[in-house]
């Protein structure tokens, strides 16, 4: 067996220990005892170095910890330094969540069913399919109080009959547990690595909720990763209110105003283009010949764009006695095909065969129908079995 000596220092940096096995061509290296923490309970492992060589992974294999390293080291006997920075990192997360999760126990009654700890952020989902604002201001506050109060955070083992009293969540384990003690706030089963004291968390800050099926996920950052994040969020509400040369307590209001002055315009655009269809389609129309079933067929080419912003046209111009009008854009390629009711021609029914047989797809109503296809030469394809239907289908 490995003995895990962060299980009982989680500040211990560096150690020493003799090799007992080796796998994988000697990048698999099995040691006496270690510091390093293996990838467990949703706590990401250490990173470090045995010798001159840096250990890129760790994991728990049971009673043993396999120690990955980046090339073959050599010698019985090798000396291992953790990669501290991002030791104290993890240690802050996860003590952190444990205090978050038991604020939020005790406050709301919510309970803490799933952690992820990630490389920018950590999440944690509680058995509830809602947790709203307030209830984010009030647990993040109770949360910080408690980090202030520098409760000691204490690590015991105990056997698992004795130890279920008081625990947050019960355990389904047998034997000896390690329980991780937030001093008259919290009692959990854990092996992972835990600060000293709340005052080692740091601040503690929520940054988004979302509805994940029955329960809702928090994403929680502590410490460091939060002081960043911070900086991170106050530059770029400098760099936002620099560029509307505006006070950064008055981007609200201002932003709320660009909004509806968008809207407005878009409306009033709308409004235009419906006016400029209206004399095209009629322009169109008029120099469009009827055939001898008095349809008007156009064809309207475009070669970039968006094929709905021709949709105004379709309306307007199948809004004329015989109205008939097949409009393609080439890029994408896609195609709209649109008829006058007084045509009895049916558009979508038509534009789906003819979409199908150039490998496209697409659809619509009796009035109306769109889709794409994969290349200019196969739009034409449809455009030449639109004319060829239209052409034929005489009216009911």
């Amino acid at each position: 067996m490995t003995d895990r000596l962060c299980y009982t220092d989680a500040y211990l940096t560096t150690f020493d220990a003799a090799v007992i096995a080796r796998a994988d061509a000697g990048r698999r290296i099995y040691l006496d005892r270690t510091a390093f923490y293996p990838t467990s309970g949703g706590q990401p492992c250490d990173t470090g170095r045995l010798g001159d060589v840096a250990v890129i992974d760790v994991i728990d294999e049971g009673d043993r910890i396999a120690h990955v390293v980046e090339s073959p080291v050599v010698g019985d006997r090798l000396s291992g330094a953790i990669d501290w920075v991002r030791r104290f990192d993890h240690m802050q997360q996860h003590t952190g969540q444990h205090l978050l999760s038991a604020v939020i126990a005790e406050r709301f009654g919510h309970a803490t069913v799933a952690v992820h700890f990630g490389r920018e952020s950590s999440t944690l989902d509680l058995d509830t399919p809602g947790f709203g604002h307030a209830e984010i201001v009030e647990a993040e506050a109770g949360a910080n109080v408690a980090v202030t109060q520098d409760r000691p955070v204490d690590v015991s083992f105990e056997e698992a009959a004795a130890a279920a009293a008081g625990l947050r969540k019960a355990s389904n384990r047998d034997g000896t547990l390690r329980i991780v003690t937030i001093r008259d706030l919290d009692r959990s089963a854990c092996g992972g690595t835990h600060v000293r004291a709340t005052g080692e968390i740091g601040a503690i800050a929520i940054r988004k909720v979302e509805r994940v099926k029955q329960h809702v996920r928090l994403e929680f950052l502590c410490g460091l990763r939060a002081v960043r994040r911070a900086r991170e969020d106050a530059d770029l509400l400098s760099a936002l209110a620099i560029s509307h040369s505006a006070a950064a307590e008055e981007l609200p209001a201002l932003l709320e105003a660009q909004r509806a002055e968008i809207k407005a315009n878009g409306a009033a655009r709308r409004e235009l283009e419906d006016v400029v269809s209206g004399y095209r389609a009629r322009e169109l129309h008029a120099s469009t010949p009827p055939d001898a079933r008095g349809r008007h067929i156009a064809v309207v080419r475009e070669a970039v764009g968006a094929v709905e912003r021709l949709r105004a046209l379709a309306q307007a111009y199948t809004g004329l006695s015989g109205g008939v009008l097949i409009a393609v854009v080439a890029e994408p390629p896609t195609a709209l095909f649109a008829t006058a009711a007084d045509t009895g021609l049916d558009a979508g029914r038509i534009l789906k065969p003819a979409l199908d047989a150039n490998g496209g797809r697409g659809g619509g109503n009796a009035r109306m129908a769109q889709g794409s296809v994969g290349q200019v030469a196969a739009l034409e394809g449809v455009v030449e079995a639109l004319l060829r239907v239209v052409s034929t289908h005489a009216p009911p």
